[in-house]
């Protein structure tokens, strides 16, 4: 979940600054374009008062699938890597990138090579010097095919990385070296604008080899064994319950943080999440459930809507009957009302999605969105004698014969909601039956990732500002392409973006590539997410950005016991 360069990213945080910031109170009953940005002057942690433990609760939902930089793909993994490690640069509140664990950089004439000047103090959470060379092995193994990362085409930009992860040139090709103990050079296919907010996305993360050499499947969730160069450090994990993360004190600017410990707890349901926060039992949850929004709305001013740059999906298996069949996939994603889903059931400010990359990423001198268009999709109604004439036309008219189809989502009672919406809306306006199956977390994700579905629930946020996150997940070897799709034309034209250096010429070739994926209708999008959570008013310092992670490196607890 990264961030972009300012001049790239100027209309955005126009949207977004209103409501992004550093841990705030923010009025009920208001979207997101509403919510004033208000800040509070930080304290030392000496200046804190006595009697407000610096212990802070929060509910993710879901344990991590992983906390290792290369194996983990959930939103939540990211909030709690994003806190235990640091990159060679950090996204601050105003989404720009600050020095990290490299105090200084600076890059050739035509940026495509990038010299990263390590700070002198950087350590590991063991008190090791934090090398150049971490990063260098880190790097190299989200690109070996051996580490089987999904994201190792994050790192595309570095030179030869595609190549080193298809399998066609070996991993000490890839274009980056320590220079010495605390200089990293990194050369790039060609120039990227948005490199820096890569940077900071966790696959570029530095791990240690000696410990992950020595424990290569398990290191990450054992205190002893988690080494990690951030502002916190693993402190305690135990499965379906907490993960701790306490104070680094090697860290190099470690009396920033004024927290004691986070405790990150995985209560699944979001009713009794919220019902745990509202009793006082936890200080905020990262979901509540939908059908409480208007009763928060009004009555809670520890209820926000934050921005989310994201779009929930469904995703078809193009690879299992019946949704092998093009018409089909059509039928499907023409016979909901999208709009009754944001209105009736999520009620958190969403927008019906007509598009996959969603609204707010400016590219080209545009944005993305609007540049691009509806693909025929009615934001407003189903379009119900369209779906039906598919339908037909695939050789199910009005369902007859229609084989047995199963929709799998993630254990949620928001995504059981949406998910029983769409069942009876496919049901009327198709006369087909679905059968909805809902997953654990650690067994969803692989069975989606794996094509063990017909449907299944999916949602992206991006991991930085540009429409290239949405988009290239979808590449032939991408281990984000879920639906099983191959596309070699698709795969050219992501390929020519990513190397085109004109952002107008770029934003075409991008165009092009979507267009194809939303032809063959690969995915339904069904929503722009916004993000409704809950936070005790007496939470400072931290902020969350419209990517999806909170930064609790700031924060404290004040007022708590008054």
């Amino acid at each position: 979940m990264l961030k972009k360069s300012l001049a790239l990213f100027l209309v955005f945080v126009l949207v977004v600054s209103a409501f992004v910031g550093c841990a705030q109170k923010q009025e009920p009953s208001k979207t997101p374009e509403e919510q004033p940005n208000e800040t509070t002057e930080e304290p030392a942690k000496e200046e804190l008062k006595q009697e407000d433990e610096q212990i802070l609760t929060y509910n993710l939902l879901a344990d991590p699938d992983s906390i290792d930089p290369h194996k983990a793909t959930s939103v939540g993994a990211s909030i709690i890597m994003q806190n235990i490690f640091e990159g060679l640069v950090r996204t601050n509140e105003n989404m720009e990138q600050d020095p990290g664990a490299a105090e200084s950089w600076e890059t050739n004439e035509d940026k495509t090579v990038w010299t990263f000047h390590l700070r002198k103090d950087a350590k590991w959470s063991d008190g090791k010097d934090l090398t150049a060379e971490d990063f260098v092995y880190g790097w190299k193994r989200a690109v070996d095919p051996a580490t089987a990362c999904e994201y190792a085409y994050m790192l595309d930009p570095v030179k030869n990385a595609t190549k080193i992860y298809s399998g066609e040139l070996d991993v000490d090709e890839l274009g980056v070296k320590a220079i010495d103990e605390k200089t990293l050079e990194v050369t790039l296919e060609q120039p990227t604008a948005y490199i820096l907010e890569l940077f900071a996305f966790p696959t570029y993360f530095p791990v240690r080899k000696d410990v992950v050499e020595k424990n290569p499947e398990a290191w990450e969730f054992d205190p002893a064994t988690a080494i990690t160069n951030g502002p916190f450090k693993l402190g305690e994990y135990i499965q379906n319950d907490v993960l701790k993360i306490v104070p680094n004190e090697n860290y190099w600017d470690k009396d920033r943080v004024k927290l004691d410990e986070v405790r990150f707890v995985f209560i699944t349901e979001q009713s009794t999440g919220l019902a745990a926060f509202e009793a006082g039992d936890i200080d905020g949850t990262d979901e509540v459930p939908s059908q409480e929004i208007p009763r928060l709305q009004s009555e809670s001013d520890e209820f926000i809507i934050a921005p989310y740059l994201g779009t929930y999906f469904y995703c078809f298996n193009v690879t299992k009957e019946p949704f092998d069949n093009l018409k089909v996939r059509q039928a499907f994603a023409k016979a909901i009302d999208r709009n009754a889903i944001v209105t009736t059931v999520t009620l958190g400010g969403q927008k019906p999605a007509t598009g996959f990359v969603p609204p707010g990423i400016m590219t080209g001198g545009e944005d993305f969105r609007k540049a691009g268009g509806d693909y025929g999709v009615d934001p407003m109604a189903a379009q119900v004698e369209e779906a039906q004439k598919l339908l037909a036309e695939a050789g199910y008219p009005n369902g007859e014969g229609f084989p047995k189809v199963t929709l799998k989502y993630n254990t949620s009672e928001n995504h059981k909601r949406i998910a029983e919406a769409i069942q009876e809306m496919w049901k009327k306006n198709l006369n087909v039956d679905v059968e909805l199956e809902n997953m654990e977390w650690r067994v969803f994700i692989p069975a989606r990732q794996n094509g063990e579905f017909q449907i299944a629930r999916h949602g992206w946020i991006g991991d930085y500002n540009h429409p290239m996150t949405f988009l290239d997940m979808f590449l032939s070897e991408s281990g984000n392409n879920d639906p099983q799709w191959k596309n070699e034309e698709f795969d050219k034209l992501i390929y020519a973006a990513k190397k085109e250096s004109d952002p107008e010429k770029a934003a075409e070739l991008m165009h092009k590539a979507e267009d194809l994926m939303m032809k063959d209708q690969i995915v339904m999008p069904i929503y722009y997410y916004t993000h409704p959570y809950m936070m005790k008013n007496y939470v400072k310092g931290y902020f969350r950005t419209p990517l999806g992670h909170i930064f609790f490196d700031r924060a404290y607890i004040e007022g708590k016991n008054q």
